[in-house]
């Protein structure tokens, strides 16, 4: 992903955050144990904050750690977070903690993805999911938000795709509204260009026996409907630009039904190497 500097200085754009956020100039400069004064200097050009304090306003604007080094280069600064590429060796310890949790999580899908919705690992229950697929959705990098809304990938096998699908454009919308990324904008677009597959959602859902407590992806596989409630976990207080944007979704099986199913798929399955 990729962030644009604006040339207009960290003033406007620290104001941009502060609105974005619906705070009060005063309401910020409490939390960041400001004046109200000094914060009008700031966003109006006419103070130069100090590195601390942009970090600090950045902070307690709740800023991704990737526009913190757009908000310091903006002031003059360098950049204070790295960008590790994954397979660095000082990661090497992140990655095999995400392995181990992805394997723990087996028989159930769960995957890692980066900032533009990326697949960076993956447990053998996403490959489960994605069986049949064609080759050109599978072929790296693969990317969730294709597979999923694709007319050739999952969408025809997702029996709730038009709810799904809101879900997954809102999700992308808000994440653009933060991250200002351009490619994540033209992902956007293409997958919202999809057209639905035929009878996309016009199934009549039958009364559920057990009551959901977030919105399920109920996906058809193997002549069963299997339904999953996704939970998404990112890494807290989050020092390297790579590391802030990956995020962890493990997919909860949703009824008694979908978990048998996976345990006896993994329990006929030949062991692993």
């Amino acid at each position: 992903m990729t962030t644009v500097v604006s040339d207009t200085g960290v003033g406007p754009l620290l104001r941009g955050w502060r609105e974005r956020r619906r705070l009060s100039q005063l309401e910020l400069a409490l939390r960041a144990g400001s004046s109200a004064r000094h914060v009008s200097f700031v966003e109006t050009g006419r103070s130069r904050p100090s590195e601390e304090m942009v970090l600090r306003l950045a902070e307690h604007l709740e800023v991704p750690v990737r526009e913190r080094n757009a908000l310091l280069l903006a002031a003059g600064y360098a950049p204070r977070y790295a960008e590790t590429p994954l397979d660095a060796p000082r990661l090497e310890a992140l990655r095999e903690g995400v392995e181990r949790l992805l394997r723990g999580y087996e028989p159930y899908p769960a995957l890692v993805v980066d900032g533009s919705y990326t697949v960076v690992a993956a447990n053998r229950g996403i490959g489960l999911l994605l069986d049949g697929l064609p080759e050109h959705l599978l072929t790296p990098p693969l990317n969730t938000m294709r597979i999923a809304l694709h007319p050739e990938g999952l969408a025809p096998r997702i029996r709730n795709l038009r709810e799904w699908r809101g879900h997954l454009l809102a999700q992308m919308e808000r994440q653009i509204a933060l991250a200002r990324s351009e490619s994540l904008r033209e992902l956007y677009e293409e997958v919202a260009a999809y057209p639905l597959p035929a009878g996309a959602g016009g199934e009549p859902e039958e009364a559920e026996p057990y009551p959901y407590f977030a919105l399920p992806l109920r996906i058809e596989h193997d002549g069963r409907v299997l339904s999953f409630v996704s939970s998404i976990s990112t890494f807290n207080t989050p020092m390297d630009v790579t590391v802030a944007e990956l995020a962890i979704e493990t997919l909860i099986p949703a009824d008694p039904e979908t978990a048998a199913h996976l345990r006896s798929l993994a329990e006929a399955a030949p062991p692993s190497d």
